[in-house]
């Protein structure tokens, strides 16, 4: 195996034309992924590259580092939006994954259990992606992650950063995670919501995503529509309001018992959110 550390962003971008590998930050799911007789010939770690780690606030942007990990983010000073986020962090793994473990390695995994996905999406996070042969691009989040595993990163791109706009300052947020035991575990369903009120407590912005009931986590842009003008407490999810989510069967659960748990799990997290 070739392990390469390089120092800097363009030499990352440099070993990555015609590179045969895999790339890692933290390297947390290399082990856990990979298939019996198959691990990596050749490995890029990106954790000594100081220009895609850190958070900074420019232009109305926040800009959070590919290689910045959860226990960065759950310390950092960030608007009471990025709590559900911040909730999220605290629930990947055990401490010391969320030591190691990156935001950006989260994203390009693809898992539809990814939990830091439902609220960078209730966030419109975009994706920045760097080559050395075609430049920047930006990509929203929800056309970066294209399906189960699969993302829309070029073989010679790196992601370098997660871009998020300033929320608004009445936006707050929460984050909902039902799993089979209460810590180190892969979520069953999961919910995100950001939420605005006016002074008397009605909605009047509302952002909510779903994660592990669906290829690949999304907005419910019905349900944000439907609720906007009532208080949070008069909020009922229906059917009609999940009708873009496609659970399975599996060990964990049952495709109806995601539907009725989702639906609960996002009235909770527009209560908590909205009296958070």
């Amino acid at each position: 195996m070739l392990y390469n550390l390089p120092s800097d962003l363009n030499s990352a971008l440099q070993l990555l034309v015609n590179f045969d590998g895999k790339i890692i930050a933290g390297g947390t799911d290399v082990y856990p992924s990979a298939k019996q007789g198959q691990m990596p010939r050749n490995l890029i770690d990106l954790s000594s590259i100081p220009e895609i780690s850190g958070i900074t606030f420019v232009d109305d942007l926040f800009r959070i580092g590919a290689t910045t990990t959860w226990s960065e983010i759950v310390k950092a000073e960030l608007p009471c939006a990025f709590d559900a986020l911040k909730q999220a962090a605290l629930e990947i793994g055990s401490i010391q994954i969320q030591n190691a473990g990156t935001i950006g390695g989260n994203i390009c995994n693809a898992s539809p259990a990814a939990d830091s996905v439902p609220p960078l999406l209730a966030l419109d996070a975009r994706v920045e992606l760097q080559s050395a042969k075609h430049g920047t691009r930006i990509l929203k989040l929800s056309d970066f992650i294209l399906h189960v595993r699969k993302t829309a990163l070029g073989r010679d791109e790196l992601v370098t950063a997660v871009i998020i706009p300033r929320p608004s300052q009445n936006a707050k947020s929460s984050f909902e995670k039902l799993g089979s035991r209460r810590y180190l575990v892969i979520s069953i369903t999961m919910v995100a919501a950001v939420i605005e009120c006016t002074s008397s407590g009605i909605i009047e912005a509302a952002k909510i995503a779903v994660g592990s009931c669906s290829p690949v986590a999304q907005r419910l842009e019905k349900l944000e529509a439907d609720i906007i003008g009532l208080k949070p407490e008069q909020v009922e999810v229906t059917p009609d309001h999940l009708a873009t989510l496609s659970p399975i069967d599996d060990v964990r659960g049952s495709k109806d018992y995601r539907m009725e748990v989702v639906a609960k799990q996002c009235e909770r997290a527009i209560i908590r959110a909205a009296n958070s």
